[in-house]
């Protein structure tokens, strides 16, 4: 899978924009808020799924105003699509010209894994980091996967806002059984699709890890929530059973609090490296070969499943590591179409058969070869 053609029009700093990359690897440089991460979450976007840096729609849009547009062209199973998103006060989507009903028609259409400095920390933040990447990754895999998340936060609102009039109108009790039933039963398809995904993630994410560490290390994975969820031939029947069961022992403290205490929505990925938290107890070099090991993994997951190679967005973490990894990391991305933002091109004065481009202001002001760029370097 490659992307073949960008253009952006009025998408936060970049007024206007055509971009024709490379079919390996494509370095993005220049100083900080010239737009070059814009660039690249342009091209996140074209998977379907929200911003990878948490934006909102209307984030798009500059403080001027107006619409902004992005068009893509990508190709993959040896054919072209094309993708349009117009993002005003509504958001509008087609795909070869058809109109979508949303961006998450998209989904499943084109691949894409990034890298940011956000990821690298995901480990020692709270679970929701931890859930999201979890949710980003198995959407792309399983498109029907994002509806369940979406019906399930959308009847986890309404299960709180009858918590908090329950607390004044106890005939509303009654109603909570609904609700249960309803959230064990989308919860449920959530946990499975999580712990699924989780089980083939977790071999790829080993042999990477132990490349990484140069065999001396280990890393484990595995899914905390309700109890036997981490039994990966655990049934879908078996986990709505247990959730269901989670949700009426813990009505009379939601009913306290007004929220509800248990489900997908508070479970947690745990990391362990040589059997040991890696969030707790991990370096922050340990902690950052986790996020990698993970990320490749998705990568290779992604190539496993739909025989496809995913576009690899590289976010400015090259300058967040150190030279081992920075090696490792680019010597398993080959055979990708590779995006790779940074402040300081010289980190790749090795790269051949690319393309180099300075952002500045919103604007790409050049393009060379790489193996051109450093033909004269020393080194």
């Amino acid at each position: 899978m490659k992307l073949d053609y960008i253009r952006l029009e009025n998408f936060r700093n970049i007024s206007s924009l055509e971009f024709y990359p490379n079919d390996r690897v494509n370095i993005i440089y220049g100083d900080n808020a010239q737009g070059k991460t814009n660039l690249l979450e342009s091209i996140w976007l074209l998977t379907g799924s929200r911003s990878f840096r948490g934006s909102r729609d209307a984030d798009f849009i500059p403080f001027s105003g107006g619409i902004a547009r992005i068009e893509g062209n990508f190709s993959r199973d040896g054919l072209n699509r094309e993708v349009t998103i117009c993002i005003g006060e509504q958001k509008k989507v087609a795909l070869g010209g058809v109109k979508q009903p949303s961006a998450a028609s998209l989904i499943g259409e084109f691949y894409a894994v990034v890298f940011s400095p956000d990821h690298l920390s995901f480990i020692k933040d709270g679970p929701s980091a931890r859930r999201r990447f979890l949710d980003q990754a198995v959407s792309q895999l399983m498109p029907r996967y994002s509806r369940y998340l979406m019906e399930y936060n959308r009847a986890l609102q309404q299960r709180a806002s009858l918590l908090k009039d329950a607390a004044y109108h106890a005939a509303l009790l009654d109603s909570l059984a609904v609700w249960d039933e309803t959230l064990a039963r989308l919860g449920s398809a959530v946990v499975h699709a999580r712990i699924g995904y989780l089980k083939r993630l977790s071999a790829l994410a080993q042999e990477f890890y132990r490349g990484i560490s140069g065999k001396k290390e280990q890393i484990s994975l595995s899914y905390l929530g309700a109890p036997d969820q981490q039994e990966c031939e655990i049934s879908r029947a078996k986990l709505e059973e247990l959730l269901l069961e989670r949700l009426k022992a813990s009505r009379g403290e939601d009913l306290k609090t007004g929220f509800t205490s248990v489900g997908p929505h508070r479970d947690d990925l745990e990391i362990l490296i040589n059997s040991v938290s890696a969030r707790q107890y991990g370096s922050q070099g340990q902690q950052r070969s986790a996020v990698l090991a993970l990320k490749l993994a998705e990568c290779e997951m992604i190539a496993q499943v739909t025989g496809e190679q995913p576009v690899v967005l590289l976010d400015d973490v090259m300058s967040e590591l150190d030279s081992g990894r920075r090696e490792y990391l680019l010597n398993r991305l080959t055979g990708r179409q590779v995006f790779i933002t940074c402040c300081d091109a010289g980190y790749f004065k090795t790269l051949k058969n690319g393309l180099v481009v300075q952002m500045e202001n919103g604007n790409l002001q050049a393009r060379q070869c790489i193996e051109n760029i450093f033909s004269d370097s020393k080194d």
